[in-house]
Formats: C-alpha cells, structure tokens, sequence
C-alpha cells in the first residue's frame, strides 16, 4: 500500500471512529434522558423543547451511524463520478456542520460564548469531546480532499 492510499484509509478510519464515538455518546444520553454532549449538559429550558428526548437524541445517533457510512466511503471513494462528487459534497457538509459544533462547543467550555450555555461542569469531559470532534474534522477533511484528489487523478487518466 503506498503513501497515499494509507493515508487515505487512516483518515477515512478517523472520520468513522469519530462518527461512532458521536453515535455512542447519543445513544449513552438517550438512554439517561439527557439533552446535550458529553461534558456539555444543555440547559433545563431546552427540555421544554424536546417533545421526547430519547427520541431526538436516537435520532442524533442515526445521523451519527449516516455519518461513519459516507466517511467508510471515502476508504475508496466510488468510480461514478456522480457518485464520488455525492459523496465528497455530503463529507464537506459534515465537516463543516462537525466544524462549526467543535468550534461553538470549544467557545462555550472556554468561556468566551456566554450565550452558547455555561461553562461545563466537568471540564475533562467537555475538553474529551471537543479532542474527539477536532480529530473527527481533521480526518474527516484529509478523507475528503483525497477522495476529490483521486476523482481528477482518475479522470487525468481517462477513466469516466
């Protein structure tokens, strides 16, 4: 295996280990009833919101399970190119949406996004997760990159 095809896996395997460590912790919140992240409670008024938290945080894990399927995908990105550019384009979105989590959870736990909730109570936890998100990201964008970089490698080279 040369450089770039293990790089390529070790990138898409990061992006779906964090895709099921997310998957995980919903599944562990929706079993005790909570609403939020690890290391991150949400405040009690967003209970008033959730009709049925198992339910939404079940849903969360769902999307967590979608997630780790599109970055598994990445490992060798499809030959159809409508297929690969699906792939890639739905793999930026979540790296973007992961991003924008991993920054706004980061603000809060440090205290500079007093509107995003309180500082965590438990700061090990909190810093845990944003860990896990930010490797979730970076493996999830060097997975990305790669699968487009193939795409125009392959299409260099003649193929459909």
């Amino acid at each position: 295996m040369t450089r770039s095809p293990r790089r390529q896996l070790g990138a898409a395997l990061t992006a779906c280990a964090g895709a099921l460590a997310y998957t995980v912790s919903k599944v562990d919140l929706a079993r005790d009833g909570e609403l939020g992240m690890p290391g991150f409670p949400a405040p009690p008024e967003a209970y008033d919101q959730v009709a049925d938290v198992t339910a939404a945080q079940l849903g969360n894990a769902g999307l967590g399970l979608l997630m780790a399927v599109v970055s598994l995908l990445l490992v060798r990105p499809p030959v159809a190119r409508w297929l690969r550019r699906s792939v890639v384009g739905v793999s930026w979105l979540g790296v973007a949406m992961v991003g924008a989590g991993v920054m706004g959870f980061g603000a809060r736990a440090a205290g500079l996004a007093p509107g995003l909730g309180d500082r965590p109570p438990h700061l090990p936890t909190a810093v845990a997760a944003l860990v896990v998100g930010a490797l979730w990201v970076a493996g999830w964008s060097v997975a990305a990159a790669g699968a487009a970089r193939g795409g125009r490698a392959t299409r260099a080279a003649g193929a459909p």
